[in-house]
Order: C-alpha cells, then structure tokens, then sequence
C-alpha cells in the first residue's frame, strides 16, 4: 500500500493540488494502482477538498465505487482507497516554520465533517495542502477526536516537514503526549529506517513509507506491505499501532542517494556534498544559499553514529523504479506491465530471462542490476533526483 498520493485536478479539470499532474484524479489514482502498478491499497490525502467530494459522489452513483466494511472505499472489486487529508501547520500557533501532516479516516461522513472543521481553521479547502491556523498539536487532538489517524509527513525533508524545518524532536512539538497523538511517522524519499533509527525518540514509532506520489507514474516508487486481515482503513489503524498480530512487514523505498534532497546542495552554483561539521556554506563556490540535506540533517539531530532498531522494525528494501533505471523509457515501462501484470512484478518477481524476453538482453541486465544493488548512483540533492548511472 502507498497511503501518500495526491490529486492533481477532479473530473472538470478543477485544481486539487496545483503542482499534481492534470490526469491525477480520484478514479485515475484508483485504476492506475490496480492495473499497472500493483498496488492493493491506496492513501489519497487531498480528500477534503469538495471538488473530490463530487468525485467520489459521482463514484458511488455509477457503482465503480463501493464503501468498504471496516472504512475505505472499494474501486471496482479491487483497489481500496482509504481517505485522507493533508495539512500545513505551524509549530506555534500561526507563526514560525511549518510542517505537513497527513490524516486518515474510515468514512466518506468522517470526511466531510473533517472538511467542514477544517474549513474554519484555513482559507481554502479546495486546494491541497492549505495552511492551517490551528498548531499540530491541536491538529492532531482534532483529528482523533473525529476517530481519524494522524501521520507526520515527509519527516526529514528540507521543506515543510517537522524534522527538516521545525524542530529537533517529535516532543518539541507535541508535548508530552506526542506518542498517543502521532500515530506513525513517514520518513520521505531521502531517508529510509537506517538513518531514522539513528533518533532514539522514533523508536517506538511505525514507519511508512510512501511515494507523495503528484503524477501516476510516481504512485508505487515507496510503499508498506502491511499483514492485515482485510484492506481497510480498521485494519491499517491496528496495523499502524501493531496490535492482534497486524503490522508493517516491509518499507519498500527508495535508495536515500535517489531521493532530492539527499545531499546539500548550492542554490548559487548546483553543487551537491555532505556539509562538514555543522558548515552551511557551498563549498565550491562559498555562497550560503545552501537547500540542508537530509543526510547532513539527520546527522546534525541524532542520537546515535549508527541505526538502533527495535525489534519490531521491518526490513526496509531499496526498490528502483523503472524509470530510474537507465534505457527504460515510457514506451519500455508499458511493454514490460503489459508482460508481466504490474510494474511490481516486473521490479521483484520476474527474472532475468523473463526480462531479456521481454525488453533484450542489456536491459534485463540493467534491472537486475539495479534490483540487487550494484548500479552506481549519483545523489540528489536541492530538489534534483539522484539517477543511476548506465554500466
């Protein structure tokens, strides 16, 4: 399950997040997630807006839309949508830096009051993303209090993320219930549960990993495999809290290295590199217009030189999108889904032969190679994705 994509625009071509692609919309999201890319369960977050309201009215009226026992909503027998909003909020109230949450709730009625409540907090329900007046904490007291989970978002990045711009510690901004009101914490496409694990606080935390997916062909290049008894929002919510044996089984994500904010990088001159010792200058050219890197910010907060994992973390797997994959463009990517079923069976389950028959010889070597790690991979940083080097 990928439980952080947004909407681009709904079905009259209405803006929903402004920077998503024009053809991310509710019904697309859904279908897309099903038929090429593999994925069971799919968080959309842009769910207050009364623009996808309508939407998924129009849904259920025509029956591609089902609601779901225990809260979600069944597209066309298969894919499972679970309904979520996402907000910005300052760490104090309507002043300082702020960060993005992410929340989840089990019915369309769930929804709609949450829309109605947040509606009297911010300018424009609308538009994703809009900032809120309440802080997190009274964010997230309200979000419970409607029976919804409350997620951190995107922890570590160097824009609007709690870890990036906010603050040091969970508990700074939350206060001494900061466990009870945080349900999980996504950890973004630059860090992965190795460089999470380095902060002693996030121990007791689930991690999800999550593509903030604003195009369809993003959707899937981070995702959770979850043990639940059945898809739906009830069972996420024991999963996330890891209770009756349901849990994270796995974070499939990224390399770091790939991810856009991986390393420091000059605003002035684009060079990329680890800054030494707390420096905040470019080395190359010694401007201080410098994007932080995750890297250089988790080293700069943590608690310890190497990761401590609890004994209930799962594995996490580097994965490498098909379109990182160097020679595998758009029309290569339909071929292989069209093969093989979805892109995940081409990333984890078909084999080498499989591939060459499908897509030749070098390209087969080429997914392989980034499959088990041996592509080199030049990192991103400053808002720019890393890639992987041709052999």
């Amino acid at each position: 399950m990928d439980l952080h994509v947004h909407i681009g625009r709904d079905l009259r071509g209405r803006p929903v997040k402004v920077s998503g692609a024009r053809d991310l919309t509710f019904e697309n999201i859904a279908r897309e997630a099903g038929e090429r890319k593999g994925i069971d369960v799919v968080g959309v977050v842009d769910c207050a807006s009364g623009r996808v309201l309508s939407d998924i009215d129009l849904l259920l009226q025509s029956g591609a839309m089902e609601e779901c026992p225990g809260g979600g909503m069944r597209y066309k027998g298969t894919t499972v949508i679970i309904l979520g909003v996402e907000i910005e909020a300052s760490c104090q109230a309507g002043a300082g830096p702020s960060a993005h949450y992410a929340a989840y709730f089990a019915t369309l009625p769930q929804v709609r009051e949450a829309a109605r409540e947040l509606s009297r907090h911010m300018t424009n329900i609308d538009l994703s993303t809009q900032k809120s007046r309440l802080t997190p904490e009274q964010l997230a007291r309200l979000v419970g209090d409607m029976g919804g989970l409350f997620v951190v978002a995107h922890a570590f990045t160097p824009h609007k993320s709690l870890y990036g711009t906010c603050a040091g510690r969970i508990a700074d901004v939350f206060g001494e219930e900061a466990r009870r009101l945080v349900e999980a914490v996504e950890l973004g496409l630059s860090a992965d549960t190795g460089m999470a694990d380095r902060i002693a606080e996030l121990a007791s935390y689930t991690f999800l990993s999550n593509s903030d997916a604003h195009s369809l062909g993003r959707m899937g290049r981070e995702y959770n495999v979850m043990r639940l008894e059945s898809p739906s929002f009830a069972e996420v919510s024991l999963a996330l809290a890891r209770i009756d044996g349901r849990r994270v089984v796995a974070n499939y994500g990224l390399d770091p290295r790939l991810g856009k904010y991986y390393l420091s990088a000059c605003q002035v001159c684009g060079a990329r590199f680890h800054a030494l010792n707390g420096a905040v200058g470019c080395p190359e050219c010694g401007a201080s217009r410098v994007v932080r890197g995750v890297s250089d910010r988790v080293d700069e907060i943590a608690d310890f030189a190497e990761a401590k994992s609890p004994a209930h973390r799962p594995p996490y797997m580097h994965q490498v999108p098909l379109q990182f994959v160097p020679g595998v463009g758009q029309a290569r990517i339909a071929r292989l889904i069209q093969a093989f079923g979805s892109e995940m069976a081409v990333l984890h389950r078909t084999t080498r032969d499989q591939l060459a028959e499908a897509a030749g010889e070098h390209i087969a070597d080429r997914i392989v190679a980034a499959r088990e790690g041996r592509l080199t991979i030049q990192a991103g940083g400053g808002g720019t994705y890393g890639r992987m080097l041709p052999d």
